[in-house]
């Protein structure tokens, strides 16, 4: 413990006692000198005689005080074994006393229990505990370490040999332990082995998936043939006047293919309605909403995203929701309260921007489906795929299980914009436009440079001067710089601080593990926490940071978020976020960086994914030959998912 007034002060200003911020901490310390740490531990009544502290605060300072001695124990044991201050707040956070016996007897729990505690980590805290390097219980936990990282590259499940070749790399042990280990776990369940030959059995031809993936993917199966075999309670209707009086009643007049969607959705249990921008898959959700709601329905309308579900609102007039909300997420049972026991009251469910639907969101979403309703998907199955496992919305068309309606044909008011045009040529393998025609609107800009610092710099300009110069945009809420790397001078760290330098000029600021956090910042939370009610990829500004009550607010779309100090690594800054992490959001400006050191990232689907998220403007900074072989290069990274097959065979 410090025993100066400055060490005290300094100790007590840290963060690390809640109740207590720099400020309170400089008054205490002035007004009780080298006793201050004495008199909260023997005689905390006495400080109500210094200004602020009333009996609430008291209280706060009290439990805080308790809980840090006992912090402070776990912490003088974790920090025996390198394990940082921040991981061990959040370790005594999820196991309060029993932190170091739990640590002690199984340190790989951490990787599982602790959102941002990998194995690696467990890992080295348990050499240091003296567990063996080819002990089963290292083995087991680092099979499961593979698998989730797997899964978090979006495979379902992993082939057996390769799977096995994996953990040989990571744990460096004899290929007999990590048997040994494949076996407990498959025996607990934890694991599921499935037989992926048709015919003769092949002793290598095995895919392994972790329980609850083999579970969800064998759901959405099941979920989705029964939903569609099911008997219709719509009944039948006379498609082609529904048709023309939905016409008459929205003034439009629909091609013949967006026709064919609309009598598709009036006879059949489910379907997918696919296409890029401009294609008017909102005009067909529009007239099936229309159709549906002139005959009684029951009509519900969701999206993977509070943005995509927000645009649908606009675009409909009808309420959407997200998959989450829509579910009813119960804090208090872990689950959603939306299942195959009390399923969605409706008859026609409409999901926007389907392809961004991971296998464990989709088996909880098919479950609530009751029997008899439609079920329409619509998307672009030629973005990205989802964050999360799978690749349900490709699977789901290459089965041929259900009827899809894929929409070619750009209307009229979507052929004058270059980002449409460059979009749908970037999507057939074609360079796209660049031009300065003045008939055609320019909304789509290319910027050649090379040198990856003056890429850096020309982002800063256009973010901070040009485009809100030229065209009114604000630099923060309106640009949304995209990029294809974490890494390097044009990767998302190293612009996000540049951005924050630059665009945030606030004081009011916190740094926690090697992060800065400052009033107005552009943050995006980066996992599912259901308690608070955000989810991954949502967007919001970070609206004050209270040091005394180690609470960050922030603010999502006039929802506000508070944020416990140890639980700050589930946001990141936004200014600038992978291609990836911008799915199902539009954004009024993009801006993104394309140059070759990119080149495991070139990819066409990548490439047109993030062209298609900007709403009025685009910009590419780079060179014309990244640009070439982004729109050359059609090999998707492969997923390892089987729900095409469960699919296409039931149909045989």
């Amino acid at each position: 413990m410090p025993a100066t007034v400055k060490g005290i002060e300094r100790y007590l200003g840290s963060g690390l006692i809640k109740g207590i911020g720099p400020v309170m901490a400089k008054r205490l310390v002035s007004k009780f000198g080298v006793e201050t740490l004495n008199i909260i531990e023997t005689d905390i009544g006495r400080l109500k005689e210094v200004e602020g502290i009333g009996s609430k605060r008291i209280d706060m300072i009290t439990s805080a005080w308790a809980e840090q001695k006992d912090v402070r124990e776990v912490m003088l044991f974790l920090q025996s074994h390198e394990v940082s201050s921040a991981y061990a707040a959040k370790i005594f956070k999820q196991y309060g006393k029993e932190s170091i016996k739990i640590v002690k007897e199984n340190p790989y729990r951490l990787a599982d229990d602790i959102f941002g505690m990998g194995f690696l980590t467990a890992d080295k805290i348990s050499m240091k505990l003296g567990i063996p390097e080819d002990s089963l219980i290292r083995a087991e936990a680092g099979i499961l370490y593979v698998l989730r990282q797997l899964s978090d590259n979006g495979h379902v499940y992993y082939p057996y040999e390769p799977l096995i070749e994996e953990c040989k790399k990571i744990l460096n042990v004899e290929r007999d332990i990590i048997l040994k280990a494949f076996g407990k776990i498959t025996s607990e369940k934890k694991i599921i082995l499935e037989d992926l030959n048709e015919k003769e059995l092949s002793e290598n031809n095995k895919a392994v998936y972790l329980s609850e993936y083999y579970l969800a993917e064998t759901g959405v199966a099941d979920n989705l043939k029964r939903i569609f075999n099911s008997f219709r309670k719509t009944g039948q209707i006379d498609k082609d006047k529904a048709v023309g009086s939905m016409q008459k009643d929205l003034s439009i007049s629909l091609a013949d293919n967006q026709i064919k969607a609309v009598k598709e959705s009036l006879d059949k249990n489910i379907m997918v309605i696919t296409g890029g921008p401009g294609t008017g898959k909102t005009t067909i959700i529009n007239a099936i909403v229309k159709i549906y709601g002139k005959m009684g329905r029951r009509i519900m309308l969701a999206a993977p995203t509070g943005r995509a579900a927000k645009r649908m609102s606009e675009a409909t007039g009808h309420e959407a929701k997200t998959i989450h909300r829509l579910l009813e997420f119960s804090p208090k049972q872990r689950g959603f309260k939306k299942n195959d026991t009390d399923q969605l009251d409706l008859d026609l469910l409409v999901i926007d921007e389907a392809s961004m639907v991971d296998t464990m969101l989709m088996h909880h979403l098919l479950k609530a489906v009751p029997e008899g309703s439609t079920l329409i998907f619509v998307g672009d199955v030629d973005q990205l795929p989802s964050v999360g496992a799978g690749n349900v919305l490709k699977d789901i068309i290459g089965s041929e299980y259900v009827p899809v309606v894929k929409l070619n044909e750009i209307f009229r008011q979507s052929q004058q914009s270059l980002i449409v045009t460059n979009a749908h040529r970037i999507n057939s393998g074609e360079v796209p436009v660049i031009t300065s025609d003045r008939n055609i609107l320019q909304d789509f800009y290319f910027i050649q440079l090379e040198e990856p610092e003056k890429v850096a710099e020309m982002i800063l300009n256009m973010c901070m001067h040009r485009i809100p110069e030229k065209f009114g945009y604000h630099p923060v809420d309106d640009i949304q710089v995209l990029t294809p790397m974490h890494k390097g001078i044009v990767g998302t760290s190293n612009l996000n601080s540049e951005l924050q330098k630059h665009l945030n000029h606030s004081k009011d600021e916190l740094v926690r593990g090697g992060k800065i956090f400052k009033t107005g910042d552009k943050v995006m939370q980066i996992r599912n926490n259901y308690d608070k009610d955000v989810f991954n990829g949502d967007i919001g500004r970070i609206l004050s940071i209270n040091t005394e009550d180690h609470v960050v607010t922030v603010n999502y779309d006039s929802k506000r978020v508070d944020y416990d100090f140890s639980d700050l690594d589930e946001i990141i800054l936004a200014y600038a976020v992978s291609v990836h992490k911008s799915q199902g959001s539009e954004y009024p400006v993009v801006v993104m960086p394309l140059l070759t050191q990119h080149y495991m990232l070139l990819q066409r689907n990548l490439l047109y994914t993030a062209i298609t998220r900007g709403k009025k403007l685009v910009v590419i900074i780079g060179t014309k030959k990244a640009l070439s072989i982004a729109v050359k290069n059609n090999k998707p990274q492969m997923r390892y998912t089987n729900l095409k097959n469960r699919l296409g065979i039931s149909k045989l």
